[in-house]
């Protein structure tokens, strides 16, 4: 079983996300167990301060270091048992994406703590694994980028989603975005469903499919081919997909 706790300063912001779809069936196979904790709650000072202003001036207020730092200790002691992978959720973080979400799946146990304010007491950083980046823009905290982390990952999990193919054609997890597919009817006011699909010759249908994945990957996010191992095959109809997009 995975398990997930969640550093934040409103836990409420989990309770619907956290328990529906493919997390809350996770959650009931107990393939999962996830903790959300408000760290507030480990303020060592009588009215529950976590922030204060930075040394040597600035704008807004940092997160202290010593409620997080409580909080991970609590953890720690809860489950002395699993290896922790610490996760801080930083704009200047490593950007997530699915090679990511794959390393994280593989973990026994994630820990991601959600910042507000205008940043960090740099000693936090001290307790983390991972400074981890949604993308290039800012949340008012990171507990929005937690859940699609957490959705990401789960996901991936065996005997999460069942068909665990699925997740393994996925776009991106085979570094190309996914082919375009259909079902019934076989034609909808004009638009028919390419013949191809229709006419069970897998070698041909699994031809089409990744031709058209490199097409919609060569159309859309051209950059990805950059980071992929190209077979001759690839190579070839990938010309051929440029001559006919040229004539287009």
């Amino acid at each position: 079983m995975m398990k997930i706790d969640v550093l934040t300063l409103f836990p409420r912001m989990f309770e619907g996300p956290m328990g529906e779809s493919i997390i809350g069936k996770a959650v009931g196979k107990e393939l999962l167990e996830i903790n959300v904790s408000n760290f507030r709650d480990y303020s060592d000072n009588k009215h529950q301060t976590v922030d204060d202003y930075p040394y040597g001036g600035g704008a807004g207020m940092l997160l202290k270091v010593q409620p997080i730092y409580d909080n991970i200790k609590a953890i720690e002691e809860k489950h002395p048992e699993t290896k922790k992978r610490v996760i801080l959720l930083d704009p200047a973080g490593k950007q997530f994406d699915q090679k990511m979400a794959e390393e994280f799946s593989k973990e026994e146990h994630l820990v991601f703590i959600c910042g507000h304010y205008e940043g960090y007491d740099e000693r936090i950083r001290t307790l983390v694994t991972d400074e981890v980046s949604l993308g290039d823009y800012v949340l008012t905290g990171g507990e929005l980028g937690a859940m699609v982390m957490i959705d990401a990952t789960v996901r991936l999990l065996p005997e999460v989603l069942g068909n665990q193919i699925s997740a393994q054609t996925d776009s991106y997890s085979t570094g190309l975005l996914e082919h375009p597919q259909y079902t019934r009817p076989a034609e909808f006011k004009g638009m028919k469903v390419p013949e191809v699909l229709t006419n069970g010759n897998h070698r041909l249908i699994e031809e089409w499919q990744l031709k058209e994945s490199l097409r919609r990957t060569y159309l859309r996010r051209p950059d990805l081919l950059e980071k992929i191992e190209m077979t001759p095959q690839m190579e070839k109809m990938l010309a051929e997909i440029k001559q006919e997009e040229a004539s287009i």
